[in-house]
């Protein structure tokens, strides 16, 4: 299917005027105002619930393997949460689990 310089600035301008719209409104319709605590209670576990479903797949069935888990990958996420947990330190976890993935996909064999 080919595309017209006009249809390729339709689609830029319609997906941005989307984005727009959806970000405004919640940062301009309900921004100047407080919200209930029973809300900001609910959105700090928004990490927290997004993070692992984003990672996991990307552990277990990674795309690099065509689906099949890899030990490295497998490896280096349990020495990151291990770290995590043990130290509470975030940037010594990811800098951990990212040289045993390293360090594991680069040994011969």
């Amino acid at each position: 299917m080919d595309y017209t310089a006009l249809d390729i600035w339709v689609i830029i301008l319609g997906l941005g005027a989307g984005t727009f719209l959806l970000r405004y409104s919640f940062l301009g319709l309900i921004g100047s105002r407080d919200l209930p605590e029973w809300v900001l209670r609910h959105l700090r576990y928004t990490a927290v619930a997004v993070m692992p479903g984003m990672i996991a797949p990307m552990i277990l069935f990674p795309a690099a393997t065509d689906g099949a888990p890899d030990p490295a990958r497998i490896s280096a996420a349990v020495v990151t949460v291990a770290v995590g947990l043990l130290t509470r330190n975030v940037v010594l976890a990811v800098v951990s689990g990212a040289g045993v993935l390293m360090g594991l996909h680069f040994l011969p064999g």
